[in-house]
């Protein structure tokens, strides 16, 4: 599945990326919200580097331990997490900074969102967020992914809440 559904595979991370910092924007599946852009331009600008948007399409899961194409993404959700990308590279633009994007399906968002952190050499990670919940309900929820990141990432997360 590799390469499936990527609006622009970002260059190698070791050309030029050790000079500038760069920031990565995840979403989980939700909607990026203005206020998130707006933080992740803002530390891009500080660092001067470049913002690299991440959104995860979920698989909902496997069948008896072998993936199930009922289970992965259909092309409507797809193309909603492409519109999301979309949005955020255009909001970006808008502020002059620079911006690569990727949509990717996977089961576990925390890490793979933390695996292209370190593979991009990111300096912060950005992400919308709801309210925190309790921490044993909040392991079960979808929703509480970006907790989850902030968690285990060894770099800055900077959780936007609405």
């Amino acid at each position: 599945m590799r390469g499936v559904g990527a609006l622009r595979r970002p260059s190698d991370p070791g050309q030029g990326a050790a000079s500038t910092g760069r920031i990565l924007l995840a979403t989980e599946g939700r909607a990026i919200t203005p206020a998130a852009i707006e933080l992740a331009a803002r530390l891009a600008r500080e660092s001067g580097g470049r913002v690299h948007v991440f959104s995860i399409v979920r698989v909902w899961g496997s069948g008896f331990g072998f993936p199930n194409p009922g289970l992965m993404p259909n092309k409507r959700e797809w193309d909603e997490q492409k519109e999301v990308v979309a949005a955020a590279i255009e909001a970006l633009g808008k502020r002059d900074v620079e911006a690569t994007a990727q949509v990717l399906a996977t089961r576990k968002a925390t890490k793979r969102i933390l695996r292209e952190a370190t593979r991009l050499d990111c300096v912060a990670i950005v992400m919308a967020a709801d309210p925190p919940r309790n921490r044993f309900v909040a392991d079960l929820m979808w929703s509480q992914e970006p907790y989850r990141v902030q968690r285990r990432a060894k770099v800055p997360v900077h959780l936007v809440t609405s």
